[in-house]
């Protein structure tokens, strides 16, 4: 009687666990951008962001697992002055020419009860593949009145990063800042 009991509730679990599959989100290029901050020599702060990125995200709620893909277009690179933006495009930084996108991959959400609490994965520039943490400033999902209640989730993530780890050297000799800060604004749409 004890082995058919533990027989059926083992049948049970494995049956939840079956169903208990993550969904499958695309992120919608409109409510997603990605930006950094550097430090100006101690005055100011620099900041651009990427204007096209692209990217999935597998979420599964229940479970509490995800991943997440996004690729940035570094030649989309936009600071808002036109010459800066060749800068930043050109072998002195991003050397887009030769590395024209960014990819970060993660495959493990880390939560705090229901909510993401952070997103840890590898963030691949100038052909160099470093981790990276996102720290989850927001998260959340909702079914959204502009796409006939789809679901949609994301967030406000942000990590810091020393970008001579990535061959970023440009402007440390006369005492630029290394520390650059990532923030990925995320929302996905349920597929």
């Amino acid at each position: 009687m004890r082995t058919t009991l533990f027989a059926l509730a083992a049948a049970g679990l494995f049956a939840t666990a079956a169903q208990a599959a993550p969904a499958t989100y695309a992120i919608d290029p409109s409510h997603t951008f990605a930006t950094f901050e550097i430090d100006h020599m101690g005055t100011t702060t620099n900041r651009a962001r990427f204007d096209k990125k692209q990217g999935t995200v597998e979420f599964d709620r229940e479970g509490k697992t995800g991943k997440v893909e996004v690729t940035l277009d570094m030649t989309s690179v936009n600071s808002g002055t036109p010459g800066f933006d060749k800068h930043l495009q050109s072998a002195d930084i991003f050397n887009v020419a030769k590395f024209p996108t960014a990819k970060f991959v993660s495959d493990k959400f880390v939560f705090e009860g229901d909510k993401v609490k952070e997103v840890t994965g590898q963030l691949t520039l100038l052909d160099k593949t470093q981790p990276v943490t996102f720290k989850a400033n927001k998260f959340n999902c909702y079914p959204s009145p502009m796409l006939q209640k789809r679901e949609v989730c994301g967030g406000d993530f942000e990590a810091t990063i020393d970008r001579t780890a990535f061959g970023l050297d440009y402007g440390t000799n006369f005492g630029a800042a290394k520390q650059v800060r990532l923030v990925l604004q995320i929302e996905a749409v349920k597929q």
